[in-house]
């Protein structure tokens, strides 16, 4: 067994059996695939009524009757210890346990059970083969944040050797920054990059203003997989054309799964294997394919936590031709971070408040809600809805991770509301600069 699934299995998550499990249920044929999935549904659903006490109140159901009387769960929901929300059988021992960025402005703690999580592996192997990337022998330019205090950022560091990538931190993406990008990618053999979205778009911007063509300088690249924010037609062809290597996009959820991934026809396929994807009016009514709703999401086969009608914040069409098992994602409305500009000049993307606000997205769920707005180079203003005001120490921890994360000389204020102002359908938008 090769060095990335070697250690998925030392850390107790069956891979192998889960990549089995993926086989099977892609041999189902496309006759059966909607009997499946309404089983699975059914299942998934009795199990959670049955071991779940936070999951059987928050129904008000006693068994199953019909897959729309489930209600919908929104992230506000889950924002309760996490111990009150695990399964029978189930612990903070024995799950994968991590937290929601935070990037739509709704943080709260998750967990998966071992066979969940290692399905989870499964599904993204299977996908980025479907571009001939192997994980366990593809070298990855990995544009991602990365923790600063020593421990996490050791972690994350032995996460990347063990997963054969190189990471490029996203916190300062200034000129001189980017001209240091470029010499590592003139120095290693990478086969592919990932990473969000904004700072990979200004990698490409930089090249395209130095008139360089990223495949010249690194003749190993063979395509770039970006994610967690909106993949705009137009930056995608920007990047393909400084980049020259074909450009997918990647979309997903930590608190799930890999939701959908584009394949090499340019078709958004949605993860109908381990997830059930719907779309919903307002009134939680399922709207049909080729109409706009909100995306609600089931997990399928996580036993240690109710993921079940999950509205997770978007908005998007399913193509009139999908099928159950081949749905396809026609739009996605969403997950769109703006870049902040510094002092200094420096500019680092909107999801590295995630790093900044992390000391204080905390189990007890007090912060339900944050948006950052960037309102002068040097000024950040933190509007949060909590149950009590942050502390002087919280405060001071935010503070000091804008040093850390940002530079030195900026000021942020904060105010506690009730509630956040809600943009269109419920979205939040975590960071907003208003600076031009």
């Amino acid at each position: 067994m090769n060095l990335f699934e070697t250690t998925l299995k030392l850390k107790g998550f069956p891979i192998a059996e889960a990549k089995k499990r993926l086989q099977a249920i892609q041999a189902i044929s496309d006759t059966d695939y909607p009997d499946f999935i309404s089983k699975r549904q059914k299942e998934i659903v009795e199990h959670h009524l049955k071991n779940s006490t936070f999951y059987k109140n928050f129904t008000g159901l006693s068994h199953f009757r019909s897959w729309n009387e489930v209600p919908v769960m929104t992230k506000a929901d889950l924002q309760k210890p996490l111990a009150e929300r695990l399964s029978q059988g189930f612990s903070t021992k024995n799950v994968y346990v991590n937290k929601t960025s935070g990037s739509s402005g709704h943080p709260f703690v998750f967990a998966k059970d071992k066979m969940c999580h290692a399905c989870t592996w499964a599904q993204i192997m299977n996908r980025f083969a479907w571009h001939g990337i192997d994980f366990n022998t593809s070298l990855q330019a990995r544009f991602y944040g990365i923790p600063l205090d020593t421990m996490g950022y050791q972690k994350e560091r032995l996460k990347d050797k063990l997963s054969n990538r190189y990471r490029f931190p996203i916190f300062d993406l200034s000129d001189e920054k980017l001209a240091a990008f470029l010499t590592v990618f003139e120095q290693k053999p990478f086969e592919y990059i990932n990473g969000y979205t904004s700072s990979i778009v200004l990698f490409a911007k930089y090249l395209k203003k130095k008139g360089i063509n990223l495949k010249q300088v690194c003749p190993t690249l063979t395509c770039c997989i970006v994610t967690s924010e909106m993949l705009y037609d137009t930056d995608k062809q920007l990047m393909e054309t400084t980049f020259g290597i074909p450009v997918y996009n990647e979309y997903g959820a930590s608190e799930l799964d890999l939701i959908a991934f584009e394949n090499q026809k340019g078709e958004f396929v949605l993860n109908s294997e381990t997830l059930f994807v719907e779309i919903l009016d307002d009134k939680n009514l399922p709207v049909l394919n080729g109409m706009p709703g909100r995306i609600i999401i089931t997990t399928l086969y996580n036993k240690a936590h109710p993921m079940i009608r999950y509205d997770i914040g978007d908005n998007g069409i399913i193509a009139k031709s999908s099928t159950a098992k081949k749905p396809i994602l026609e739009k996605l409305v969403g997950r769109t971070n703006d870049v902040a500009k510094l002092p200094s000049g420096k500019q680092v993307p909107g999801l590295t408040f995630y790093y900044v606000t992390k000391s204080v997205i905390e189990d007890d769920g007090n912060v339900k809600e944050f948006i950052i707005e960037q309102t002068a180079l040097d000024h950040f203003e933190i509007t949060y809805a909590a149950d009590t005001v942050l502390t002087d120490a919280e405060k001071q921890k935010i503070k000091e991770a804008v040093v850390t994360y940002l530079e030195e000389g900026l000021t942020v204020t904060f105010k506690k509301v009730a509630v956040l102002d809600r943009a269109n359908r419920g979205k939040l938008k975590q960071f907003t600069s208003k600076v031009l």
